[in-house]
């Protein structure tokens, strides 16, 4: 799987941006695609997640209510739409895929693919 990350920018805080995440190579029919993101100086951490199969959909607590995940299956494409964003959103923001659904689902070793990452940074 090739994961192709974009849509990000520099924005104004409360303002919106939506992140794509194109893949290629396999579809995503039976995984979980995620977004993750890194500050600088801080570890990556969860931000969504998308389960494929049943289309149930997770979100980190600081992005819950902001942020929303969806798919696009003829596009085979993952989006993150983010709304009212904060300066402390600024980050790289990563879309990754893992093949199963377990107890690594919110950190970065539940994922074995990962795009190249997409700069957001909002202005206070």
């Amino acid at each position: 799987v090739q994961l192709q990350a974009s849509g990000g920018g520099l924005v104004q805080a409360g303002g919106s941006l939506r992140l794509s995440c194109a893949a290629s190579g396999r579809t995503f029919t039976h995984y979980v695609t995620a977004w993750f993101r890194q500050a600088p100086g801080k570890e990556r951490e969860f931000a969504a997640a998308i389960r494929w199969y049943d289309d149930n959909r997770y979100y980190a607590d600081s992005v819950k209510g902001r942020f929303t995940i969806s798919r696009d299956n003829a596009k085979n494409t993952v989006y993150l739409q983010l709304n009212s964003l904060k300066p402390e959103d600024t980050a790289v923001y990563y879309c990754a895929v893992a093949t199963g659904w377990g107890r690594d689902s919110f950190n970065e070793n539940g994922y074995t693919y990962w795009g190249q990452g997409t700069q957001v940074t909002v202005s206070s």
